[in-house]
């Protein structure tokens, strides 16, 4: 694999311990079991590229982001409560972002096509709540309090009809940012 190649994928090391001891386990794309490799992840190294974890398997559960760094005690720098069970890697995305959020399920009520950052959907659209989207280019990280703070859900290209039912029930999504390629 070339360099470019290589800089192109994500690489991610999972370790038992915190500051990065014990057995590793590393990832260069998804996977939605990481427990079957390691008993528990209480560190972790991201070498190149982006991520989202999870605290639960196939990908379910609170998310996080992580970006090129290293995380030596994520469970108290993030305040997690559950080791890392499964990760998704987010690809490198060039051109423009183009999402349409929806203040009801199933596309309904009040619409607003975003192509850049929202810190707070009631201020700058008059919308009291995010419920279903569709994301049509480029990767998105939707936040459940203004100004990118909160619980955090990945959107990747492609139609959401309702939050609620992808396990995000009674979280109100408030503000939006395009997940640049910073991290490569």
């Amino acid at each position: 694999m070339s360099n470019t190649d290589m800089n192109m994928r994500g690489k991610i090391i999972f370790y038992e311990e915190k500051n990065f001891q014990g057995r590793s386990y590393e990832c260069m794309n998804d996977c939605s079991d990481i427990s079957s490799s390691l008993s528990r992840s209480q560190s972790c190294r991201v070498e190149s590229g982006c991520f989202m974890v999870y605290d639960r398997n196939n990908y379910m559960g609170n998310q996080y982001f992580m970006k090129r760094g290293e995380y030596s005690d994520y469970m108290s720098m993030m305040g997690m409560r559950e080791n890392i069970k499964s990760c998704r890697m987010i690809p490198m995305h060039r051109g423009q972002f183009r999402m349409k959020i929806y203040e009801r399920e199933n596309f309904g009520g009040q619409s607003h096509e975003m192509m850049d950052d929202c810190e707070n959907i009631q201020e700058r659209y008059r919308m009291s709540d995010c419920q279903s989207c569709n994301v049509m280019d480029g990767h998105w990280l939707m936040y459940e309090q203004p100004n990118f703070r909160g619980k955090m859900m990945y959107m990747r290209p492609g139609e959401y009809r309702s939050f609620r039912e992808m396990g995000m029930s009674g979280i109100k999504f408030m503000s939006m940012k395009r997940i640049m390629d910073s991290c490569y």
